[in-house]
């Protein structure tokens, strides 16, 4: 979910501390499960060297061997059944959202998202109705917050944004920039091709931030969701 970890503090007030774990493994399935697509299908993490890098942060958060191996299982099963698509929507509040899904039956998900939608005040819409709001782009979640001279020299590498813990990229050269972090000895949360929008919404309470989060949560607890973009943007009053 493109930036969204930020309002993490929100959703802590909100009492929303006890799915930290769970929001873990999900994070990390879905790095897995993205490590698999970008390199053509191989869920072999000893040729597939970015899926040996997920499954060891999945383990470093304690994710079960277990769930690891299901998920490998469970993408060999249903590989050759598997389309990609994008569905479009509006949250409540009118915020746009995108949603990126893998799936072995459209239909199935198409009724799923739908519901999820309707369940929060929301609406999905035709293609096109939301994707002129986006851009796509790379984004670095970093572990920890670079200096201003690493910064510098990330955007002498390309880097078109650093915001907090947050590198945004051209899609051509956010696997540079990584390679690059790497060097720099920095840790790497998360990495990835997103849908940035251009205009978020600006919305005005906690309340409302919490309703969006609850419903992109309840998006991505989806199997066949793969990512979440909600555009919206939240300034914390003192």
């Amino acid at each position: 979910m493109s930036g969204h970890s930020k309002w993490a503090n929100i959703k802590n007030r909100k009492g929303a501390q006890d799915k930290k774990r769970s929001e873990a493994f999900t994070r990390a399935s879905k790095n897995i499960m993205t490590a698999i697509r970008e390199s053509g299908g191989n869920s072999n993490p000893e040729s597939n060297i970015g899926l040996r890098e997920a499954i060891d942060k999945a383990r470093a958060v304690n994710m079960p061997k277990e769930n690891i191996e299901r998920l490998l299982k469970r993408f060999e099963e249903r590989k050759n059944n598997l389309t990609s698509g994008v569905f479009e929507g509006f949250g409540p509040f009118g915020v746009p959202i995108m949603i990126e899904i893998e799936t072995d039956n459209k239909n199935r998900i198409l009724g799923e998202i739908k519901l999820i939608f309707r369940n929060f005040d929301g609406s999905l819409g035709e293609s096109g109705s939301v994707a002129f709001m986006f851009e796509r782009v790379g984004e670095i979640e970093l572990e920890l917050k670079l200096s201003e001279e690493q910064e510098l020299k990330l955007i002498d590498e390309g880097a078109k944004d650093i915001n907090d813990n947050f590198i945004t990229t051209e899609v051509t050269d956010y696997k540079k920039i990584s390679e690059k972090i790497k060097m720099m000895g920095e840790g790497i949360k998360s990495m990835g091709l997103v849908y940035k929008c251009l205009n978020p919404v600006m919305l005005e309470s906690e309340e409302r931030v919490g309703k969006i989060l609850d419903l992109v949560d309840e998006l991505e607890d989806n199997d066949d969701v793969i990512n979440v973009f909600a555009g919206f943007d939240y300034v914390e009053k003192n």
